[in-house]
């Protein structure tokens, strides 16, 4: 029987989505389940196995016709062991054999990445990278992640920190990061990175506005707030978006520069502000990139949404 199916797993901190696609990666069945972070996320591997096996008995699927697993996690990910380290959001405070584990309970061979890299993979392979190899990956969410796909390879570096993206520092002594540094990428395009730039701004301007309102009064904010009001003309929100989209035309114009992909591709909960933001990204990026960069790069949105993690997952079983 020929084998001509893989499973995409992307494990998160609140849900852990699988699909069976075909060696193509298209999504044949995908669903998802709640991500069990109890007793230091004891759960998560147990219940990852189970979901595999359940389903390939509801789908009547033939375990001959896997080809295998792969799966994007949070965390530092040995790719030669199959462990992670510090996935402090799944509660996993140790080293976790999950590749040797998940092989025992399901039979397939696994393959597992960090999420980030499973995701430029996903949209490098079937998304806005339109199959190409030299594709660049950023993430916009709670932090700022990244992938950097060159021929047709993720790039991992020599201790697995390649397309560390949200740490290219685009503020000398700027803000203190998590990292230990300042002025790191995610402290200004985050989701919290947004905000906290808006209250900064609102300490320093004195006209009328409705951010400047709702931070005064210290009401919520949030980064779709900000974006939000900007679209409805608040010129302090909407000066706040350009500061963030000066920080990554910068940091994108410079990875072009050293990479020269046919693609940067913008994705994460914070690009949801879609055409709004990519256009001012690319702005700022065609002041700082390369005059060969910039007749051949493109300043792309994502296109696979939810789905990227898994497809992405699912290649590194296929390879």
């Amino acid at each position: 029987m020929a084998k001509d199916k893989l499973i995409g797993v992307d494990l998160g901190g609140t849900t852990i989505k699988f699909a069976i696609l075909t060696e193509n990666g298209e999504i044949q069945q995908k669903w998802s389940i709640k991500t069990n972070i109890f007793d230091q996320g004891a759960h998560i591997v147990p219940d990852i196995i189970d979901s595999i096996n359940h389903h390939l008995d509801l789908y009547q699927l033939d375990a001959e016709r896997i080809i295998g697993i792969g799966m994007g996690t949070p965390g530092t990910v040995n790719r030669q062991t199959g462990t992670v380290t510090g996935a402090f959001n799944l509660n996993w405070k140790t080293e976790q054999a999950v590749k040797a584990d998940i092989e025992a309970g399901t039979g397939f061979t696994l393959t597992i990445d960090n999420d980030a890299n499973a995701a430029a993979l996903g949209e490098a392979w079937r998304g806005a990278g339109n199959n190409d190899g030299e594709v660049s990956f950023i993430t916009l969410g709670t932090g700022v992640g990244g992938g950097l796909v060159s021929n047709g390879q993720l790039i991992h570096g020599t201790a697995g920190a390649g397309g560390e993206i949200g740490h290219v520092v685009v503020e000398p002594n700027g803000y203190l990061c998590t990292c230990g540094n300042r002025g790191c990428l995610e402290q200004y395009t985050s989701a919290t990175g947004v905000v906290h730039l808006a209250q900064d701004f609102a300490e320093e301007y004195v006209g009328s506005s409705k951010l400047k309102e709702l931070i005064s009064n210290g009401d919520e904010v949030t980064s779709k707030i900000v974006f939000d009001l900007a679209k409805n003309g608040d010129f302090l929100a909407n000066e706040v978006v350009n500061k963030v989209a000066y920080y990554l035309g910068y940091a994108t114009a410079a990875m072009s520069n050293i990479l020269n992909p046919s693609a940067v591709i913008i994705g994460g909960g914070v690009a949801a502000a879609g055409e709004f933001l990519r256009a001012r990204v690319e702005k700022n990026w065609q002041t700082f990139a390369f005059p060969t960069v910039r007749a051949s790069t493109r300043v792309k949105l994502a296109e696979l949404g939810n789905d990227a993690g898994v497809i992405g997952a699912a290649y590194l079983a296929r390879v």
